[in-house]
């Protein structure tokens, strides 16, 4: 049965462009009443009503692509601004007076609106091309500006690059909200699910594995393997790596938090690899260490997800995997082996220790010699095509640890 879905959205940017549809709706009124009070002063009256009537016949028109960033594309925000220029450019025409004296543009204040436009849609940047287009039409149709224009020149310049910037501060907030509920419902979901399982599952293997020890025989080995399964199923609850009951979106319409019912992550996106990928088709390097883990292996890992590209995750769960190989070959099975995996902004580095013989000094340069290179070649070999490094330090004696290290700019590329 297909999951049912609450879809909450969370944006602080969504009313401020119902904010924006006012502005225009109401500075396109403003305008209309100041030329038409203005009339007997212009020298070309129907210029005036002719772009005026342009303006409120486009205004109304494109109400609906002020609604959202969805509708807002770059091609409106070009004609809208256009308009704005044209109609700044025009005011000497219709009253030629305006070269010399200070007074309200054709637009008047909605040319701010379609600066704010640009700020919304695009942040700061966006809002510093567009304003700075209005401030020289402002200037070339002024001929000699006066200090008032370019007081309210600076003025608009300086609002829209401020609007822009909150607005681009406000969708970082946005994803990292959304980030942190998804994170907080995964653990909440995991503790209730560790508590089930640890009721029923957990214990009935714990009881498996010690009555098959005291049993002896074929037994023995049953609960050898009840113990493995109980260890490993201990670290699929404990990593997170059960199906969430949210997942973060960034949509345009500010970050999206899916609130998921009985869902079935069962093929398409959710489904095998999918449950490791996030929407930005990155996965999750937990998943794929995941299954290493055991009774004879312990894994240690973030609480959030270690997300790099399918390439260089699979290239590095690889080269885990051929050093917990070279363990079980060299060190045997009574080996124990620990995996830790750190996450930093810079890049992500898995360590591998056991605690077999270790490896006698002048081995590794032997082996290479003699052209065993299993070591070099499934290790060594991975990371380098990663932009990562392998470093192996043994102590005969003492064991044996493996730190790869992987580089997040290359990683993620």
């Amino acid at each position: 049965m297909a999951g049912r879905e609450r879809v909450v959205r969370m944006s602080v940017e969504q009313p401020l462009w119902r904010a924006l549809t006012a502005y225009r709706l109401l500075t396109m009124v403003y305008a209309t009443l100041i030329a038409a009070f203005a009339r007997d002063k212009f020298e070309r009256p129907w210029v005036a009503a002719t772009y005026l009537a342009v303006l409120v016949v486009w205004t109304v028109a494109t109400l609906p692509r002020v609604a959202n960033a969805v509708s807002c594309t770059k091609r409106f925000l070009g004609v809208d601004l256009t308009i704005a220029l044209v109609g700044v450019l025009l005011t000497p025409v219709v009253d030629v007076q305006a070269r010399y004296l200070d007074g309200p543009t054709l637009p008047s204040i909605w040319t701010a609106g379609a600066v704010l436009a640009f700020a919304v849609k695009g942040g700061w940047r966006w809002a510093a091309f567009a304003s700075s287009l209005v401030a020289v039409a402002n200037l070339v149709g002024r001929g000699t500006p006066s200090r008032d224009t370019l007081h309210n020149v600076l003025l608009v310049w300086v609002a829209s690059i401020a609007i822009g910037y909150i607005v681009e501060v406000a969708r970082a907030s946005e994803r990292t909200l959304a980030r942190a509920l998804e994170i907080e419902a995964a653990t909440r979901e995991r503790e209730r699910l560790a508590r089930d399982i640890h009721d029923s599952v957990l214990q009935v293997l714990a009881m498996v594995q010690r009555r098959g020890t005291a049993l002896g025989g074929e037994s023995a080995e049953l609960g050898r393997m009840a113990g493995e399964q109980e260890v490993a199923l201990r670290t699929l609850v404990s990593s997170g790596l059960l199906p969430t009951t949210r997942a973060s979106e960034d949509a345009s319409l500010g970050a999206v938090v899916r609130t998921i019912d009985d869902a079935e992550y069962e093929g398409g996106s959710h489904g095998g690899a999918g449950n490791a990928a996030d929407g930005a088709g990155l996965w999750d390097l937990r998943t794929l260490l995941a299954p290493l883990a055991g009774s004879a292996v312990t894994l240690a890992e973030p609480g959030a997800p270690v997300l790099l590209r399918p390439p260089a995750a699979r290239e590095l769960a690889a080269a885990v995997n051929a050093a917990l190989d070279n363990v079980r070959k060299h060190a045997g099975d009574g080996a124990r082996s620990w995996i830790l995996v750190e996450d930093s902004p810079d890049e992500v580095i898995v360590t591998v220790r056991d605690d077999g013989p270790g490896i006698p000094e002048g081995r590794l340069a032997q082996a290479e010699g003699e052209g065993r290179l299993g070591v070099a070649l499934s290790i060594r070999g991975r990371l380098r095509e990663l932009g990562g490094t392998a470093e192996l330090i043994s102590v005969p004696g003492q064991g044996t640890e493996v730190e790869l290290k992987v580089p997040r700019g290359k990683a993620e590329r």
